[in-house]
């Protein structure tokens, strides 16, 4: 049974922004990156990019801060105009920028950018909360078991979730009308054009020791026992799986990634440990990526 968990209303919501503009700031890094490979370095897409950094900046400082009656309206007043520029004028810098093609070095920003990030704040919202990652998510609760059967876990779905993900690809091509394309997560892209060793092992690590804990810390170790504690555990279960399923922008994994949250959370649930969906979504992650380098290397 899952430990009940007393984060703040508040707390809970100002670090569901600073995600969320740490997001944004890291896009704003991949168009600065994607912008000086140009012909011409034009100043005004550097003064719009550098000026949403710093209302993204100052918003992130405000986010920051705990909120209190006496300050709230004011406060709230200035996070709003800082918060809405920077989105603004990323917008524009964005339009400016024009399309960009999925690279390394732009899944590695955008990684740090959101999973990196998040492990940061959570630290920080834990410190807040004066909780140490232990206390926290339950992490001296049977370790050894917890991790064992997140391994079990993840071997159990990988075929499942490859079926899922089958299915998926065929109902978008019965529904022509829609113009639905099966196409590969950006991540899953970016590891198939990789071609230097350096950037693999750099997509390897991010993908399998960076990516999965900060998620789940957010979404089942935050979220989920957040939402449950205020008497909504259907809520709770399905709106963080639907969450995490939408989080990665792809309509292909969609359905296998949302069954993949229900079973971490049944997970979480089982063992009171963090752990255990850590180690699931990792090992989940491992199997698909050496899964995806083993049948390119079949293939040539």
């Amino acid at each position: 049974m899952l430990s009940p968990k007393p984060w703040k209303p508040e707390a809970v919501v100002r670090l569901l922004l600073s995600v969320f503009v740490c997001i944004f700031a890291g896009s704003l890094v991949v168009e600065a990156l994607h912008y000086s490979g140009a012909p011409k370095l034009r100043l005004p897409f550097y003064a719009v990019a550098a000026a949403s950094f710093g209302f993204l900046v100052a918003s992130l400082v405000l986010l920051r801060k705990p909120w209190q009656f006496e300050n709230f309206m004011r406060r709230m007043t200035v996070l709003l105009v800082c918060f809405y520029a920077g989105l603004l004028l990323g917008g524009w810098a964005a339009k400016m920028s024009g399309k960009i093609e999925p690279s390394t070095a732009q899944m590695l920003v955008s990684t740090v950018s959101f999973q990196g990030a998040a492990l940061i704040l959570i630290a920080l919202f834990l410190r807040e909360h004066q909780m140490s990652w232990a206390e926290a998510f339950g992490f001296r609760n049977h370790w050894l078991v917890s991790i064992l059967l997140g391994i079990m876990v993840a071997c159990i779905f990988l075929p499942i979730g490859r079926e899922l993900q089958r299915a998926s690809a065929e109902v978008m091509l019965r529904l022509p009308r829609l113009h639905l394309k099966p196409e590969d997560q950006q991540a899953v892209q970016v590891l198939q054009t990789a071609v230097t060793w350096r950037d693999r092992v750099a997509l390897g690590l991010v993908t399998i020791l960076l990516a999965p804990p900060a998620e789940e810390l957010l979404f089942r170790g935050i979220l989920y026992p957040w939402i449950r504690h205020w008497g909504f555990p259907r809520l709770a279960l399905w709106g963080t799986a639907l969450a995490f399923g939408a989080v990665h922008l792809n309509l292909l994994s969609f359905v296998p990634l949302t069954v993949l949250a229900l079973a971490l959370t049944v997970l979480y649930e089982r063992t009171n440990n963090l752990l255990a969906p850590i180690t699931a979504h990792a090992v989940f992650n491992a199997l698909n990526f050496a899964w995806l380098y083993w049948v390119e290397w079949k293939l040539h």
